[in-house]
């Protein structure tokens, strides 16, 4: 089973959070998206993206975070 949070943060705060909840294991996908709604930027959390992924991704998370002054971070994680 699967369960879904949000989060709210700053453009400067998105590269922080999403780095922590990369770290936190237990989820398996990050949807970015802006004050609207719209989905930027989908991650699936896996093992690979921990690995050799994980560098391109936060490049696109930090260039996301110049874009916008307001992003809602919704975490998909197993139960």
């Amino acid at each position: 089973m699967e369960t879904k949070s949000e989060f709210k943060v700053k453009g400067e705060e998105l590269l922080s959070k999403i780095k922590e909840l990369i770290h936190q294991g237990n989820v398996t996908r990050i949807i970015v998206k802006n004050e609207e709604g719209k989905i930027y930027l989908e991650i699936p959390v896996t093992v690979g993206v921990i690995g050799a992924l994980v560098v391109p991704v936060l490049a696109a998370v930090g260039a996301l975070a110049a874009l916008a002054a307001n992003f809602t971070i919704e975490v998909v994680r197993k139960d």
